[in-house]
């Protein structure tokens, strides 16, 4: 059996966004133009892989083409980008799908929470439409319901990612889903984050894992040494000065 150990990567992504609002941080970009701003910036320190959620006209995450089509036209060439399919932004899952059905561009990927209702079924329609799949991995329980799906050879990376993780157990939290995966025989890749106090932790983790891993707004608002970030490039070269993004 392969284990994670055997994915070595080093991959980082940022994740510009997510659902920080500006009055949260006022760096944080929500039109195409600031996005664009963003993917040129990180570009120029080397990173290329970009995970972002559309906004709309008023600035609330949307799975809509029309916002989601408006930040793919300020992707550079040389950037990657998918974006989530999380419930949160809409509830409803008939009109999740819906939104996605719609999807006529070409997009890299799109990340799908396997532990939100409706996963599998929007997991089958992006395999339909020829968009890589991010299984987003919260609980051991995730690891089985993908186990069982018959996708886990469709995926493009799993994100080993334990939601609200506190410090004290972050790691453990994270060891139980590697060993998990690993029992189960998922061979994708993974890429491994986490979010508030619990970021910078799981991303040295990553990095000692030899793994992916991702840092940006929508992760946390706060370098390693607890200060305020300017913006997703500071948080980016924090990153990099760790060792992440490199071989």
């Amino acid at each position: 059996m392969r284990t994670g150990q055997d994915y070595r990567g080093r991959m980082l992504q940022a994740a510009l966004n997510g659902g920080v609002r500006r009055d949260q941080h006022g760096g944080v970009p929500t039109s195409a133009d600031a996005l664009a701003a963003d993917f040129r910036a990180c570009l120029e320190v080397g990173v290329s892989r970009f995970h972002v959620h559309p906004r709309d006209g008023i600035g609330h995450e949307s799975l809509e083409w029309a916002d989601v089509s408006a930040v793919l036209d300020v992707v550079p060439p040389s950037a990657v980008m998918g974006v989530s399919t999380a419930e949160w932004i809409e509830p409803d899952s008939s009109r999740r799908r819906s939104a996605i059905r719609s999807w006529t561009g070409r997009l890299a990927s799109a990340s799908v929470n396997l532990g939100e209702p409706g996963s599998l079924q929007l997991m089958r329609l992006l395999v339909d439409k020829g968009i890589g799949i991010e299984a987003g991995i919260w609980t051991v329980g995730d690891v089985d319901v993908l186990a069982r799906s018959g996708l886990a050879d469709r995926l493009l990376r799993v994100l080993v990612e334990p939601f609200a993780a506190r410090v004290d157990d972050a790691l453990s939290q994270v060891a139980e889903l590697h060993d998990a995966l690993d029992a189960a025989g998922v061979g994708a890749p993974r890429l491994q984050h986490g979010d508030g106090d619990a970021t910078w932790l799981l991303l040295e983790d990553a990095l000692r894992r030899g793994i992916d891993t991702r840092i940006g707004l929508e992760d946390t608002l706060r370098l390693p040494d607890g200060r305020l970030a300017e913006g997703n490039l500071e948080l980016v070269l924090a990153a990099q000065a760790l060792g992440a993004g490199g071989d």
